[in-house]
């Protein structure tokens, strides 16, 4: 079975927002101060969560400053310092239970693990947006985050935007493996439904049985069967019903006569040849053979 897009997609951004939240939680570069009075023009201090540096362009850059305003006191960068730490390890577990989910050796993926693995990821994600956003509200703000009055001037530095972009990868990492629980709920529904003992099962449609009328047979068919006459129904009785009205009368069938005698005035002798009879006038009121 080949990989599902969503677990794969989760595999590719999820190391890559482990990878940048390590770098915004280690380097120091959260903010950028400069513009200080009495120092060269190009002197930059980067503020982190662990160390401060000092930057100039004529030198190489010095880690390891005096912290002069009590920045690390602050309270964004003491939450910041416990979440970030908490999302690295969130983050180290998500990937290890979804290295085991998505099935890198194996056959079938485990799609409830892989699931649990997103889930987890996700919550990582809001661990480090938590303390970036956090300490990006109160970056300009003075008596949250000390720093020197102006002209000084405060920016937002690289580790910052690494953290927020960390931070977005991992909670779409999180979301796509977290998609895999789809596959896991189908089938577990599927299962549960299809071995229910203790409760009874519903008729489906194939087994509705339906009660159609008898079709009319006729009557060689309904009364005769196996060789054997079946009296019908009306026979079964003891007696049967007795015939209501009275019989139509009959008229005894006629053929048609004819009342005169055809032959009359025909009747002559047997000598008389055809041309005589032909030619003797008739006086019968009947046509003649020299009518016709």
């Amino acid at each position: 079975m080949r990989t599902p897009v969503v677990m794969t997609l989760g595999m590719v951004l999820a190391p890559c927002g482990l990878l940048l939240n390590l770098t915004s939680t280690l380097a120091p570069g959260w903010r950028l101060v400069k513009g200080f009075l009495n120092q060269p023009v190009d002197v930059v201090l980067y503020q982190g969560l662990w160390d401060i540096c000092r930057e100039q362009s004529t030198r190489e850059r010095e880690c390891g400053q005096r912290d002069e305003w009590g920045y690390f006191a602050t309270t964004p960068v003491l939450v910041g310092r416990g979440l970030m730490v908490t999302s690295l390890a969130t983050t180290a577990l998500g990937l290890l239970l979804a290295s085991l989910g998505v099935r890198c050796w194996q056959d079938e993926p485990h799609f409830a693990l892989a699931g649990l693995s997103g889930v987890v990821l996700f919550l990582s994600g809001l661990f480090s947006l938590v303390p970036v956003s956090w300490y990006n509200h109160f970056l300009a703000d003075r008596s949250v985050l000390p720093a020197p009055a102006s002209p000084v001037t405060v920016e937002v530095s690289y580790s910052l935007v690494l953290g927020y972009l960390g931070s977005c990868l991992l909670l779409l990492g999180g979301f796509s493996l977290a998609l895999s629980f789809a596959p896991w709920c189908k089938e577990r529904c599927h299962r549960c439904r299809k071995a229910s003992p203790g409760s009874p099962r519903r008729p489906s449609i194939s087994t509705v049985y339906v009660d159609w009328p008898e079709p009319a047979l006729t009557p060689a068919i309904k009364y005769y069967s196996d060789g054997q006459h079946r009296p019908r129904p009306a026979e079964l009785g003891a007696a049967s019903k007795p015939k209501v009205g009275f019989p139509m009368p009959r008229p005894t069938p006629k053929a048609y006569t004819n009342p005169v005698d055809v032959l009359d005035g025909e009747t002559a002798t047997d000598s008389e040849g055809a041309s005589s009879r032909s030619t003797r006038p008739c006086h019968s009121s009947l046509p003649c053979d020299s009518d016709l």
